[in-house]
Protein backbone atom coordinates (compact mmCIF):
# COMPACT_ATOMS: atom_id res chain seq x y z
CA UNK A 1 0.00 0.00 0.00
CA UNK A 2 1.26 3.46 -0.84
CA UNK A 3 1.25 5.79 2.17
CA UNK A 4 -1.11 8.70 1.85
CA UNK A 5 0.38 12.14 1.72
CA UNK A 6 -1.85 13.93 4.20
CA UNK A 7 0.20 15.59 6.96
CA UNK A 8 -0.84 14.64 10.48
CA UNK A 9 0.71 16.10 13.66
CA UNK A 10 2.70 13.78 15.92
CA UNK A 11 0.49 12.32 18.69
CA UNK A 12 1.27 11.11 22.22
CA UNK A 13 -1.30 8.30 22.41
CA UNK A 14 0.30 6.72 25.42
CA UNK A 15 3.06 8.11 27.56
CA UNK A 16 4.90 4.81 27.29
CA UNK A 17 5.11 5.07 23.50
CA UNK A 18 5.37 8.82 23.02
CA UNK A 19 7.94 10.33 20.67
CA UNK A 20 10.22 12.87 22.29
CA UNK A 21 9.89 16.50 21.10
CA UNK A 22 12.72 19.01 20.81
CA UNK A 23 12.95 21.18 23.89
CA UNK A 24 12.56 24.28 21.75
CA UNK A 25 9.00 23.34 20.68
CA UNK A 26 6.07 25.11 22.32
CA UNK A 27 4.32 22.64 24.74
CA UNK A 28 0.96 24.35 24.24
CA UNK A 29 1.28 23.94 20.49
CA UNK A 30 2.20 20.27 20.86
CA UNK A 31 -0.81 19.64 23.09
CA UNK A 32 -3.10 21.37 20.61
CA UNK A 33 -1.79 19.27 17.74
CA UNK A 34 -2.21 16.08 19.78
CA UNK A 35 -5.85 16.88 20.49
CA UNK A 36 -6.51 17.51 16.80
CA UNK A 37 -4.90 14.21 15.88
CA UNK A 38 -6.95 12.29 18.43
CA UNK A 39 -10.16 13.78 17.06
CA UNK A 40 -9.24 12.88 13.49
CA UNK A 41 -8.35 9.32 14.49
CA UNK A 42 -11.70 9.03 16.23
CA UNK A 43 -13.41 10.15 13.02
CA UNK A 44 -11.35 7.63 11.06
CA UNK A 45 -12.21 4.87 13.56
CA UNK A 46 -15.94 5.67 13.26
CA UNK A 47 -15.68 5.44 9.48
CA UNK A 48 -13.94 2.02 9.61
CA UNK A 49 -16.40 0.54 12.12
CA UNK A 50 -19.40 1.79 10.19
CA UNK A 51 -18.22 0.65 6.74
CA UNK A 52 -16.44 -2.53 7.84
CA UNK A 53 -18.60 -3.61 10.80
CA UNK A 54 -16.82 -6.96 11.05
CA UNK A 55 -13.58 -5.22 12.13
CA UNK A 56 -12.13 -6.91 15.22
CA UNK A 57 -9.70 -4.24 16.39
CA UNK A 58 -8.08 -0.91 15.47
CA UNK A 59 -4.92 0.26 17.22
CA UNK A 60 -1.83 2.42 16.86
CA UNK A 61 1.50 0.56 17.01
CA UNK A 62 4.07 1.88 19.52
CA UNK A 63 6.75 4.08 17.88
CA UNK A 64 9.54 2.07 19.55
CA UNK A 65 8.52 -1.03 17.60
CA UNK A 66 8.40 0.53 14.11
CA UNK A 67 12.05 -0.26 13.31
CA UNK A 68 11.41 -3.94 14.01
CA UNK A 69 8.49 -3.98 11.56
CA UNK A 70 10.74 -2.29 8.98
CA UNK A 71 13.46 -4.90 9.54
CA UNK A 72 10.96 -7.67 8.94
CA UNK A 73 9.76 -5.82 5.80
CA UNK A 74 6.27 -5.55 7.19
CA UNK A 75 6.31 -1.85 6.28
CA UNK A 76 8.58 0.34 4.06
CA UNK A 77 11.53 2.24 5.52
CA UNK A 78 10.04 5.62 4.61
CA UNK A 79 7.09 5.06 6.97
CA UNK A 80 9.30 5.08 10.09
CA UNK A 81 7.99 8.48 11.23
CA UNK A 82 4.39 7.71 10.28
CA UNK A 83 1.56 6.85 12.66
CA UNK A 84 1.06 3.12 12.18
CA UNK A 85 -2.62 2.14 12.15
CA UNK A 86 -3.06 -1.62 12.70
CA UNK A 87 -6.48 -3.03 11.75
CA UNK A 88 -7.48 -6.68 12.35
CA UNK A 89 -10.37 -8.22 10.39
CA UNK A 90 -11.74 -11.81 10.45
CA UNK A 91 -9.93 -14.55 8.57
CA UNK A 92 -12.81 -14.94 6.09
CA UNK A 93 -12.07 -11.40 4.88
CA UNK A 94 -8.49 -12.26 3.92
CA UNK A 95 -9.11 -11.78 0.20
CA UNK A 96 -10.66 -8.38 0.86
CA UNK A 97 -7.80 -6.89 2.90
CA UNK A 98 -6.37 -5.00 -0.08
CA UNK A 99 -9.77 -3.51 -0.90
CA UNK A 100 -10.33 -2.59 2.76
CA UNK A 101 -6.92 -0.91 2.90
CA UNK A 102 -7.68 1.15 -0.19
CA UNK A 103 -11.02 2.23 1.29
CA UNK A 104 -9.37 3.39 4.52
CA UNK A 105 -6.61 5.23 2.63
CA UNK A 106 -9.19 6.95 0.46
CA UNK A 107 -11.00 8.13 3.58
CA UNK A 108 -7.73 9.44 5.06
CA UNK A 109 -7.02 11.38 1.88
CA UNK A 110 -10.47 12.97 2.03
CA UNK A 111 -9.75 14.45 5.45
CA UNK A 112 -8.63 18.10 5.42
CA UNK A 113 -5.81 19.09 7.74
CA UNK A 114 -4.17 22.44 8.43
CA UNK A 115 -1.05 23.20 6.35
CA UNK A 116 2.28 22.40 7.95
CA UNK A 117 1.60 18.98 9.51
CA UNK A 118 4.70 16.79 9.61
CA UNK A 119 3.48 13.19 9.91
CA UNK A 120 1.50 10.72 7.83
CA UNK A 121 -0.57 7.58 8.48
CA UNK A 122 0.41 4.13 7.36
CA UNK A 123 -2.37 1.52 7.45
CA UNK A 124 -1.94 -2.24 7.87
CA UNK A 125 -5.01 -4.49 7.53
CA UNK A 126 -4.35 -7.98 8.88
CA UNK A 127 -6.18 -11.10 10.00
CA UNK A 128 -5.55 -13.07 13.23
CA UNK A 129 -3.63 -15.66 11.20
CA UNK A 130 -1.16 -12.94 10.16
CA UNK A 131 -0.56 -12.18 13.84
CA UNK A 132 -0.06 -15.84 14.71
CA UNK A 133 2.29 -16.35 11.75
CA UNK A 134 4.68 -13.91 13.44
CA UNK A 135 4.74 -16.18 16.48
CA UNK A 136 5.17 -19.34 14.43
CA UNK A 137 8.15 -17.65 12.72
CA UNK A 138 9.55 -16.82 16.20
CA UNK A 139 8.96 -13.08 15.64
CA UNK A 140 7.63 -12.75 19.17
CA UNK A 141 8.55 -9.06 19.45
CA UNK A 142 6.20 -8.18 16.57
CA UNK A 143 3.28 -9.88 18.29
CA UNK A 144 4.30 -8.19 21.53
CA UNK A 145 4.19 -4.78 19.79
CA UNK A 146 0.70 -5.52 18.43
CA UNK A 147 -0.47 -6.64 21.90
CA UNK A 148 0.88 -3.43 23.47
CA UNK A 149 -0.43 -1.10 20.76
CA UNK A 150 -2.77 1.75 21.70
CA UNK A 151 -6.35 0.47 21.22
CA UNK A 152 -8.81 2.71 19.37
CA UNK A 153 -11.39 -0.09 19.00
CA UNK A 154 -11.41 -3.71 20.16
CA UNK A 155 -14.00 -6.48 20.21
CA UNK A 156 -11.79 -8.57 22.47
CA UNK A 157 -8.87 -10.00 20.52
CA UNK A 158 -6.50 -7.12 21.33
CA UNK A 159 -7.33 -7.08 25.04
CA UNK A 160 -6.99 -10.86 25.33
CA UNK A 161 -3.63 -10.75 23.57
CA UNK A 162 -2.49 -7.85 25.77
CA UNK A 163 -3.27 -9.56 29.09
CA UNK A 164 -1.49 -12.74 27.91
CA UNK A 165 1.54 -10.73 26.79
CA UNK A 166 1.79 -8.88 30.12
CA UNK A 167 1.41 -12.11 32.07
CA UNK A 168 4.09 -13.76 29.94
CA UNK A 169 6.48 -10.83 30.62
CA UNK A 170 5.89 -11.09 34.38
CA UNK A 171 6.48 -14.84 34.35
CA UNK A 172 9.67 -14.61 32.28
CA UNK A 173 10.99 -11.72 34.34
CA UNK A 174 10.66 -13.86 37.49
CA UNK A 175 12.11 -17.17 36.27
CA UNK A 176 12.88 -17.27 32.58
CA UNK A 177 15.41 -20.05 33.24
CA UNK A 178 12.66 -22.61 33.87
CA UNK A 179 10.11 -21.61 31.21
CA UNK A 180 10.35 -23.69 28.02
CA UNK A 181 7.26 -22.37 26.23
CA UNK A 182 4.44 -19.92 26.86
CA UNK A 183 1.56 -20.79 24.52
CA UNK A 184 -1.91 -19.35 23.93
CA UNK A 185 -4.94 -21.31 22.70
CA UNK A 186 -8.74 -21.43 22.76
CA UNK A 187 -11.04 -18.68 21.47
CA UNK A 188 -8.17 -16.17 21.17
CA UNK A 189 -6.37 -18.31 18.59
CA UNK A 190 -9.63 -19.10 16.79
CA UNK A 191 -10.32 -15.37 16.41
CA UNK A 192 -13.49 -15.64 18.50
CA UNK A 193 -12.35 -13.73 21.59
CA UNK A 194 -14.71 -11.14 23.06
CA UNK A 195 -14.25 -8.67 25.93
CA UNK A 196 -15.18 -11.26 28.57
CA UNK A 197 -13.57 -14.37 27.05
CA UNK A 198 -11.27 -16.53 29.16
CA UNK A 199 -7.74 -16.54 27.80
CA UNK A 200 -6.29 -20.05 27.77
CA UNK A 201 -2.50 -20.09 28.25
CA UNK A 202 -0.15 -23.04 28.71
CA UNK A 203 3.17 -22.71 30.50
CA UNK A 204 5.66 -25.56 30.10
CA UNK A 205 8.38 -25.70 32.79
CA UNK A 206 11.73 -27.42 32.41
CA UNK A 207 12.23 -29.72 35.37
CA UNK A 208 15.11 -31.78 33.95
CA UNK A 209 17.92 -29.84 35.68
CA UNK A 210 16.26 -29.51 39.10
CA UNK A 211 18.38 -31.43 41.60
CA UNK A 212 17.56 -30.18 45.08
CA UNK A 213 13.79 -29.97 44.87
CA UNK A 214 11.19 -32.66 44.12
CA UNK A 215 9.54 -32.13 40.75
CA UNK A 216 6.07 -31.88 42.26
CA UNK A 217 7.21 -29.24 44.74
CA UNK A 218 8.82 -27.28 41.88
CA UNK A 219 5.60 -27.41 39.90
CA UNK A 220 3.49 -26.26 42.86
CA UNK A 221 5.83 -23.40 43.72
CA UNK A 222 5.95 -22.12 40.16
CA UNK A 223 2.22 -22.64 39.76
CA UNK A 224 1.57 -20.49 42.83
CA UNK A 225 3.68 -17.63 41.52
CA UNK A 226 2.26 -17.89 37.99
CA UNK A 227 -1.30 -17.77 39.32
CA UNK A 228 -0.42 -14.77 41.49
CA UNK A 229 0.51 -12.86 38.35
CA UNK A 230 -2.95 -13.42 36.79
CA UNK A 231 -4.67 -10.62 38.75
CA UNK A 232 -1.70 -8.29 38.29
CA UNK A 233 -1.68 -8.83 34.52
CA UNK A 234 -5.45 -8.24 34.27
CA UNK A 235 -5.12 -4.99 36.22
CA UNK A 236 -2.21 -3.76 34.10
CA UNK A 237 -3.99 -4.68 30.87
CA UNK A 238 -7.19 -2.95 31.97
CA UNK A 239 -9.42 -5.64 30.45
CA UNK A 240 -12.21 -7.95 31.63
CA UNK A 241 -10.64 -11.05 30.10
CA UNK A 242 -9.65 -13.67 32.66
CA UNK A 243 -6.48 -15.70 32.24
CA UNK A 244 -6.78 -19.46 32.67
CA UNK A 245 -3.20 -20.82 32.95
CA UNK A 246 -2.35 -24.52 32.69
CA UNK A 247 1.05 -25.51 34.09
CA UNK A 248 2.96 -28.55 32.76
CA UNK A 249 6.32 -30.01 33.69
CA UNK A 250 8.39 -30.82 30.63
CA UNK A 251 8.80 -34.48 31.58
CA UNK A 252 5.06 -34.88 32.21
CA UNK A 253 4.34 -33.15 28.93
CA UNK A 254 6.56 -35.59 27.01
CA UNK A 255 4.82 -38.46 28.80
CA UNK A 256 1.44 -37.15 27.60
CA UNK A 257 2.76 -36.79 24.06
CA UNK A 258 4.07 -40.38 24.17
CA UNK A 259 0.69 -41.64 25.41
CA UNK A 260 -1.10 -39.63 22.72
CA UNK A 261 -3.20 -37.67 25.19
CA UNK A 262 -5.94 -35.96 23.11
CA UNK A 263 -5.78 -32.69 25.07
CA UNK A 264 -2.04 -32.39 24.49
CA UNK A 265 -2.37 -33.26 20.79
CA UNK A 266 -5.02 -30.54 20.42
CA UNK A 267 -2.84 -28.10 22.35
CA UNK A 268 0.16 -28.74 20.07
CA UNK A 269 -1.97 -28.59 16.92
CA UNK A 270 -3.83 -25.34 17.72
CA UNK A 271 -1.54 -23.55 20.19
CA UNK A 272 0.43 -20.40 19.28
CA UNK A 273 3.67 -19.70 21.18
CA UNK A 274 4.22 -16.20 22.56
CA UNK A 275 7.57 -17.47 23.81
CA UNK A 276 9.49 -20.63 22.91
CA UNK A 277 13.01 -21.88 23.49
CA UNK A 278 13.03 -24.19 20.49
CA UNK A 279 10.77 -26.84 21.98
CA UNK A 280 7.15 -26.18 21.06
CA UNK A 281 7.72 -25.50 17.34
CA UNK A 282 9.51 -28.86 16.78
CA UNK A 283 6.56 -30.61 18.43
CA UNK A 284 4.20 -28.75 16.15
CA UNK A 285 6.26 -29.65 13.08
CA UNK A 286 6.46 -33.33 14.09
CA UNK A 287 2.71 -33.46 14.59
CA UNK A 288 2.11 -31.83 11.21
CA UNK A 289 4.40 -34.36 9.53
CA UNK A 290 2.60 -37.24 11.26
CA UNK A 291 5.66 -38.15 13.34
CA UNK A 292 3.88 -37.91 16.67
CA UNK A 293 2.03 -41.20 16.69
CA UNK A 294 0.34 -42.92 19.58
CA UNK A 295 1.95 -46.12 20.85
CA UNK A 296 0.09 -49.48 20.74
CA UNK A 297 -0.26 -49.25 24.51
CA UNK A 298 -1.91 -45.83 24.19
CA UNK A 299 -4.31 -47.15 21.55
CA UNK A 300 -5.24 -50.08 23.80
CA UNK A 301 -5.73 -47.69 26.70
CA UNK A 302 -8.08 -45.41 24.77
CA UNK A 303 -9.97 -48.36 23.33
CA UNK A 304 -10.54 -49.71 26.83
CA UNK A 305 -11.68 -46.27 27.91
CA UNK A 306 -14.55 -46.65 25.45
CA UNK A 307 -15.73 -49.82 27.18
CA UNK A 308 -15.33 -48.19 30.58
CA UNK A 309 -17.27 -45.17 29.38
CA UNK A 310 -20.20 -47.35 28.33
CA UNK A 311 -20.18 -49.07 31.71
CA UNK A 312 -20.10 -45.70 33.47
CA UNK A 313 -22.94 -44.44 31.26
CA UNK A 314 -25.11 -47.45 32.14
CA UNK A 315 -24.23 -47.04 35.78
CA UNK A 316 -25.11 -43.35 35.58
CA UNK A 317 -28.54 -44.19 34.13
CA UNK A 318 -29.16 -46.63 36.95
CA UNK A 319 -28.01 -44.04 39.50
CA UNK A 320 -30.54 -41.56 38.09
CA UNK A 321 -33.34 -44.04 38.74
CA UNK A 322 -32.11 -45.41 42.08
CA UNK A 323 -31.03 -42.12 43.57
CA UNK A 324 -32.57 -39.09 41.90
CA UNK A 325 -35.95 -40.36 40.66
CA UNK A 326 -36.52 -42.61 43.70
CA UNK A 327 -35.85 -39.86 46.25
CA UNK A 328 -37.65 -37.37 44.02
CA UNK A 329 -40.96 -39.22 44.58
CA UNK A 330 -40.46 -41.01 47.92
CA UNK A 331 -39.48 -38.05 50.09
CA UNK A 332 -42.38 -35.78 49.01
CA UNK A 333 -44.76 -38.71 49.51
CA UNK A 334 -43.56 -39.12 53.08
CA UNK A 335 -43.90 -35.36 53.57
CA UNK A 336 -47.58 -35.44 52.56
CA UNK A 337 -48.26 -38.33 54.93
CA UNK A 338 -46.71 -36.25 57.71
CA UNK A 339 -48.80 -33.25 56.63
CA UNK A 340 -51.86 -35.47 56.91
CA UNK A 341 -50.85 -36.18 60.52
CA UNK A 342 -49.09 -39.54 60.30
CA UNK A 343 -45.52 -40.32 61.38
CA UNK A 344 -43.10 -40.68 58.44
CA UNK A 345 -43.28 -44.28 57.19
CA UNK A 346 -40.33 -46.35 55.97
CA UNK A 347 -39.79 -47.11 52.28
CA UNK A 348 -41.84 -50.31 52.31
CA UNK A 349 -44.81 -48.67 53.99
CA UNK A 350 -44.87 -45.45 51.96
CA UNK A 351 -46.66 -46.93 48.93
CA UNK A 352 -49.04 -48.87 51.17
CA UNK A 353 -49.90 -45.82 53.29
CA UNK A 354 -50.31 -43.51 50.29
CA UNK A 355 -52.84 -45.97 48.82
CA UNK A 356 -54.65 -46.55 52.12
CA UNK A 357 -54.96 -42.90 53.12
CA UNK A 358 -55.32 -40.90 49.93
CA UNK A 359 -56.87 -43.43 47.52
CA UNK A 360 -59.01 -45.75 49.64
CA UNK A 361 -59.90 -43.62 52.66
CA UNK A 362 -59.94 -39.98 51.57
CA UNK A 363 -60.56 -40.51 47.83
CA UNK A 364 -58.21 -37.60 47.15
CA UNK A 365 -55.71 -39.30 44.81
CA UNK A 366 -56.19 -41.29 41.61
CA UNK A 367 -54.93 -44.88 41.49
CA UNK A 368 -52.66 -44.29 38.48
CA UNK A 369 -50.37 -42.13 40.61
CA UNK A 370 -49.94 -44.90 43.16
CA UNK A 371 -49.04 -47.18 40.24
CA UNK A 372 -46.27 -44.72 39.28
CA UNK A 373 -45.00 -44.62 42.85
CA UNK A 374 -45.10 -48.40 43.15
CA UNK A 375 -43.21 -48.90 39.88
CA UNK A 376 -40.38 -46.57 40.95
CA UNK A 377 -40.13 -47.65 44.58
CA UNK A 378 -40.90 -51.36 44.38
CA UNK A 379 -40.08 -52.55 40.87
CA UNK A 380 -36.90 -50.50 40.37
CA UNK A 381 -35.59 -49.53 43.80
CA UNK A 382 -36.41 -52.78 45.58
CA UNK A 383 -35.51 -54.68 42.41
CA UNK A 384 -32.08 -53.04 42.51
CA UNK A 385 -31.67 -53.90 46.21
CA UNK A 386 -32.45 -57.55 45.49
CA UNK A 387 -30.21 -57.50 42.37
CA UNK A 388 -33.15 -58.12 40.03
CA UNK A 389 -32.56 -54.79 38.27
CA UNK A 390 -28.93 -54.40 37.14
CA UNK A 391 -29.28 -51.84 34.36
CA UNK A 392 -31.87 -49.61 32.73
CA UNK A 393 -32.17 -48.20 29.23
CA UNK A 394 -32.36 -44.57 28.29
CA UNK A 395 -35.93 -45.16 27.13
CA UNK A 396 -36.87 -46.46 30.58
CA UNK A 397 -35.24 -43.46 32.25
CA UNK A 398 -37.16 -41.07 29.97
CA UNK A 399 -40.43 -42.82 30.83
CA UNK A 400 -39.73 -42.82 34.56
CA UNK A 401 -38.73 -39.16 34.48
CA UNK A 402 -41.95 -38.25 32.70
CA UNK A 403 -44.02 -40.29 35.17
CA UNK A 404 -42.13 -38.78 38.13
CA UNK A 405 -42.83 -35.27 36.83
CA UNK A 406 -46.56 -36.06 36.48
CA UNK A 407 -46.58 -37.59 39.98
CA UNK A 408 -44.87 -34.56 41.54
CA UNK A 409 -47.26 -32.19 39.80
CA UNK A 410 -50.21 -34.14 41.22
CA UNK A 411 -48.61 -34.23 44.68
CA UNK A 412 -48.41 -30.44 44.71
CA UNK A 413 -52.15 -30.33 44.00
CA UNK A 414 -52.73 -32.94 46.71
CA UNK A 415 -50.80 -30.82 49.18
CA UNK A 416 -53.13 -27.91 48.49
CA UNK A 417 -56.12 -30.19 49.07
CA UNK A 418 -54.70 -31.47 52.38
CA UNK A 419 -53.80 -27.96 53.55
CA UNK A 420 -57.26 -26.70 52.64
CA UNK A 421 -58.83 -29.50 54.64
CA UNK A 422 -56.48 -28.83 57.54
CA UNK A 423 -57.40 -25.14 57.40
CA UNK A 424 -61.07 -26.05 57.49
CA UNK A 425 -60.53 -28.23 60.58
CA UNK A 426 -58.47 -25.48 62.18
CA UNK A 427 -60.99 -22.69 61.65
CA UNK A 428 -63.90 -24.90 62.75
CA UNK A 429 -62.04 -26.04 65.86
CA UNK A 430 -61.08 -22.55 67.05
CA UNK A 431 -64.62 -21.31 66.30
CA UNK A 432 -66.09 -24.16 68.38
CA UNK A 433 -63.62 -23.66 71.25
CA UNK A 434 -64.35 -19.94 71.51
CA UNK A 435 -68.13 -20.19 71.33
CA UNK A 436 -68.25 -23.15 73.74
CA UNK A 437 -66.46 -20.99 76.30
CA UNK A 438 -68.69 -18.01 75.60
CA UNK A 439 -71.82 -20.18 75.96
CA UNK A 440 -70.58 -21.48 79.32
CA UNK A 441 -70.34 -17.85 80.44
CA UNK A 442 -73.32 -16.26 78.69
CA UNK A 443 -75.58 -19.27 78.19
CA UNK A 444 -76.77 -20.93 75.00
CA UNK A 445 -77.57 -18.16 72.53
CA UNK A 446 -77.14 -17.47 68.81
CA UNK A 447 -73.81 -16.32 67.40
CA UNK A 448 -75.08 -12.79 66.82
CA UNK A 449 -76.58 -12.55 70.34
CA UNK A 450 -73.37 -13.84 71.95
CA UNK A 451 -71.25 -11.25 70.09
CA UNK A 452 -73.67 -8.46 71.07
CA UNK A 453 -73.69 -9.42 74.76
CA UNK A 454 -69.94 -9.96 74.83
CA UNK A 455 -69.44 -6.43 73.50
CA UNK A 456 -72.05 -4.85 75.77
CA UNK A 457 -71.48 -6.72 79.06
CA UNK A 458 -67.77 -7.56 78.88
CA UNK A 459 -65.92 -5.21 76.51
CA UNK A 460 -67.70 -1.97 77.33
CA UNK A 461 -67.55 -2.77 81.06
CA UNK A 462 -63.78 -3.31 80.86
CA UNK A 463 -63.76 -7.02 81.67
CA UNK A 464 -62.31 -7.67 78.19
CA UNK A 465 -60.48 -5.34 75.77
CA UNK A 466 -61.51 -4.14 72.26
CA UNK A 467 -58.75 -6.43 70.95
CA UNK A 468 -60.68 -9.45 72.25
CA UNK A 469 -63.75 -8.28 70.32
CA UNK A 470 -61.68 -7.82 67.12
CA UNK A 471 -60.27 -11.33 67.50
CA UNK A 472 -63.77 -12.76 67.98
CA UNK A 473 -65.10 -11.02 64.89
CA UNK A 474 -61.93 -12.00 62.92
CA UNK A 475 -62.51 -15.71 63.65
CA UNK A 476 -66.16 -15.42 62.60
CA UNK A 477 -65.13 -13.58 59.39
CA UNK A 478 -62.39 -16.11 58.51
CA UNK A 479 -64.84 -19.01 59.00
CA UNK A 480 -67.47 -17.30 56.88
CA UNK A 481 -65.03 -16.64 54.01
CA UNK A 482 -63.72 -20.19 54.16
CA UNK A 483 -67.26 -21.59 53.86
CA UNK A 484 -67.74 -19.44 50.74
CA UNK A 485 -64.66 -21.06 49.18
CA UNK A 486 -62.44 -18.02 49.67
CA UNK A 487 -59.62 -19.96 51.30
CA UNK A 488 -56.88 -17.73 52.67
CA UNK A 489 -54.16 -19.67 54.54
CA UNK A 490 -52.61 -16.49 55.94
CA UNK A 491 -55.93 -15.27 57.34
CA UNK A 492 -56.67 -18.68 58.87
CA UNK A 493 -53.21 -18.80 60.45
CA UNK A 494 -53.61 -15.28 61.79
CA UNK A 495 -57.04 -16.18 63.23
CA UNK A 496 -55.52 -19.28 64.86
CA UNK A 497 -52.72 -17.28 66.52
CA UNK A 498 -55.08 -14.54 67.74
CA UNK A 499 -57.70 -17.04 68.90
CA UNK A 500 -55.20 -18.50 71.35
CA UNK A 501 -55.13 -15.12 73.14
CA UNK A 502 -58.93 -14.93 73.39
CA UNK A 503 -59.33 -18.59 74.42
CA UNK A 504 -56.73 -18.30 77.20
CA UNK A 505 -58.37 -15.13 78.57
CA UNK A 506 -61.86 -16.67 78.39
CA UNK A 507 -60.66 -19.77 80.27
CA UNK A 508 -59.02 -17.60 82.92
CA UNK A 509 -62.19 -15.52 83.29
CA UNK A 510 -64.34 -18.67 83.55
CA UNK A 511 -62.03 -20.13 86.20
CA UNK A 512 -62.10 -16.90 88.20
CA UNK A 513 -65.89 -16.86 87.99
CA UNK A 514 -66.10 -20.49 89.17
CA UNK A 515 -63.69 -19.78 91.98
CA UNK A 516 -65.68 -16.78 93.15
CA UNK A 517 -68.87 -18.81 92.95
CA UNK A 518 -67.31 -21.60 94.99
CA UNK A 519 -65.78 -19.22 97.55
CA UNK A 520 -69.23 -17.85 98.31
CA UNK A 521 -70.27 -21.28 99.59
CA UNK A 522 -67.00 -22.20 101.31
CA UNK A 523 -66.58 -21.72 105.08
CA UNK A 524 -63.97 -22.64 107.69
CA UNK A 525 -65.32 -23.93 110.98
CA UNK A 526 -63.56 -23.99 114.36
CA UNK A 527 -64.81 -26.50 116.92
CA UNK A 528 -63.66 -28.50 119.93
CA UNK A 529 -60.09 -27.79 121.01
CA UNK A 530 -58.96 -25.62 118.07
CA UNK A 531 -60.02 -28.19 115.50
CA UNK A 532 -60.72 -26.99 111.94
CA UNK A 533 -63.25 -28.30 109.43
CA UNK A 534 -64.47 -26.98 106.07
CA UNK A 535 -68.00 -26.59 104.83
CA UNK A 536 -68.85 -26.45 101.10
CA UNK A 537 -72.42 -25.29 100.46
CA UNK A 538 -74.20 -26.11 97.20
CA UNK A 539 -77.90 -25.53 96.55
CA UNK A 540 -79.03 -29.11 96.95
CA UNK A 541 -76.25 -30.48 99.12
CA UNK A 542 -73.54 -29.32 101.49
CA UNK A 543 -70.35 -31.17 102.32
CA UNK A 544 -68.35 -31.30 105.53
CA UNK A 545 -64.61 -32.00 105.31
CA UNK A 546 -62.97 -33.31 108.51
CA UNK A 547 -59.43 -34.50 108.00
CA UNK A 548 -59.87 -37.11 105.23
CA UNK A 549 -63.55 -37.73 105.94
CA UNK A 550 -66.27 -36.29 103.66
CA UNK A 551 -69.86 -36.13 104.83
CA UNK A 552 -72.98 -34.99 102.97
CA UNK A 553 -75.53 -32.76 104.76
CA UNK A 554 -79.07 -32.70 103.38
CA UNK A 555 -81.90 -33.48 105.81
CA UNK A 556 -79.49 -35.75 107.52
CA UNK A 557 -75.75 -36.51 107.69
CA UNK A 558 -74.37 -39.24 105.41
CA UNK A 559 -70.97 -40.42 104.22
CA UNK A 560 -69.90 -39.11 100.76
CA UNK A 561 -66.90 -39.06 98.36
CA UNK A 562 -65.08 -36.70 95.95
CA UNK A 563 -67.10 -37.82 92.92
CA UNK A 564 -70.30 -36.65 94.52
CA UNK A 565 -68.61 -33.41 95.55
CA UNK A 566 -67.39 -32.81 91.98
CA UNK A 567 -70.82 -33.42 90.48
CA UNK A 568 -72.40 -30.96 92.92
CA UNK A 569 -69.74 -28.34 92.19
CA UNK A 570 -70.29 -28.63 88.41
CA UNK A 571 -74.00 -28.01 88.85
CA UNK A 572 -73.27 -25.07 91.14
CA UNK A 573 -71.05 -23.43 88.50
CA UNK A 574 -74.12 -22.76 86.34
CA UNK A 575 -75.69 -20.62 89.10
CA UNK A 576 -74.66 -17.12 90.07
CA UNK A 577 -75.81 -17.31 93.74
CA UNK A 578 -75.60 -19.74 96.65
CA UNK A 579 -78.67 -20.43 98.82
CA UNK A 580 -77.96 -21.75 102.34
CA UNK A 581 -80.44 -24.17 103.93
CA UNK A 582 -80.74 -23.29 107.71
CA UNK A 583 -81.02 -27.00 108.53
CA UNK A 584 -77.31 -27.32 107.65
CA UNK A 585 -76.27 -25.44 110.77
CA UNK A 586 -78.52 -27.58 112.98
CA UNK A 587 -76.88 -30.70 111.55
CA UNK A 588 -73.41 -29.16 112.02
CA UNK A 589 -74.08 -28.46 115.72
CA UNK A 590 -75.29 -31.99 116.15
CA UNK A 591 -72.10 -33.31 114.43
CA UNK A 592 -69.48 -30.90 115.81
CA UNK A 593 -70.98 -29.50 118.92
CA UNK A 594 -70.38 -25.82 119.49
CA UNK A 595 -68.54 -24.22 116.52
CA UNK A 596 -67.78 -20.83 115.04
CA UNK A 597 -67.18 -19.61 111.45
CA UNK A 598 -63.66 -18.24 110.96
CA UNK A 599 -61.98 -16.51 107.98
Amino acid sequence: MEPNNQDIPEMNLDKKYSTEKPITENPAKIKKEMEKTKKELERLKSFIIKKYSYTQSISVLPPQAIKRFIEEEEIPKETEKHIQLYVIVPENKLKETSKITQGIVKQIESLKYPVGHKQKIWVQVKTPIDVWENCLDSKFDLTSAIAMSFPLYDKGILGALRVAEIHKSLVLQKFEKYVVSYVIGGSLVRGEAIETSDVDVFVIINDTDVKRMPRLELKERLRGIIYQYVAEASALAGVKNKLSPQIYLLTDFWESVKDAHPVIFTFIRDGIPLYDRGTFMPWKALLKMGKLKPSPEAIDMYMSMGDNTMKRAKRALLDIVIQDIFYGVSTPSQALLMLYGLPPPNIKETVKEMRRVFVDKEKMLEKKYIDILEEIMIKYYKGYEHEKVKEVSGKEVDKLLKNAEDYMKRLKELREQIEKRAQEKTIEQIYKDIFDLLKSILGKKSQEKIIQEFEKDFVKTGKFTPQHLRILKGVVSARKEFKKGKSNPHKVDEARKNAAILINDLIEYSQRKDLISLERGRMRLKYGKNQIAELLICDEKSFLFQDKIIKKLTDKIEDSDMKEVSDAVEKQKLKQTVEINPKVFVLLKKELGEFEIVL
